[in-house]
């Protein structure tokens, strides 16, 4: 069973919920919590917050039929750190070189790659509770739930690269640097983002 997002949701739900933060430098990062992140209250506190999110998440992919993404930084990205289990018979130069394939076949739609390259957007994925997962590339102690920085572009979006309508379903963060900022504790995720973006 799916539960709805609300005050009273927690995380394990066997469904990954996408949504989009803000950073101290306006930076964005699209957020993938993995069936095991938490998401922060301030969003969880707006009224039926999935749909908005669905809308930010389709139109970041190019899959939106409301709002028309021409945005493409032609820009680069860099794999940073990565799941040790999704990518299990990988190793960094055969991720890149798997992504640039995608990045060619759907011109950046439709791909973690594409979110960097193609967007300028950063991409953190939580650590997934159901496998041993640790982010490959990093030296700290982790735990599930913990967001971890997967993808980071060369180009950076700017809150302008969102439709007007959907920048006050993005969450901000006034202490993180996504530049800087690898891992993202689960436990301090309200914490750390604290308010929604207003012009």
């Amino acid at each position: 069973m799916v539960l709805p997002l609300s005050p009273e949701w927690i995380p394990g739900s066997s469904y990954t919920y996408a949504w989009v933060a803000m950073d101290n430098q306006g930076y964005l990062a699209k957020m993938y919590n993995n069936n095991s992140g938490w998401l922060p209250k301030v969003l969880l506190s707006i009224p039926e917050i999935k749909l908005y999110l669905d809308d930010l998440s389709e139109y970041i992919d190019g899959e939106s039929e409301k709002y028309n993404n021409k945005i493409n930084k032609n820009a680069n990205y860099i794999v940073d750190l990565y799941s040790s289990y999704t990518y299990r018979k990988y190793d960094k130069p055969k991720i890149i070189k798997e992504f640039d394939f995608e990045l060619k076949k759907w011109d950046g739609n439709h791909s973690d790659a594409g979110i960097g390259a193609k967007m300028g957007m950063f991409l953190f994925e939580a650590l997934n509770e159901l496998y041993e997962d640790y982010p490959v590339g990093y030296e700290g102690e982790t735990k599930t739930g913990d967001y971890f920085r997967f993808i980071v572009p060369t180009i950076y979006a700017t809150i302008e690269d969102i439709p007007e309508e959907l920048r006050k379903y993005i969450v901000v963060s006034d202490s993180l640097d996504f530049t800087k900022d690898r891992l993202l504790d689960n436990n301090k995720i309200s914490d750390y983002f604290t308010r929604m973006y207003s012009e």
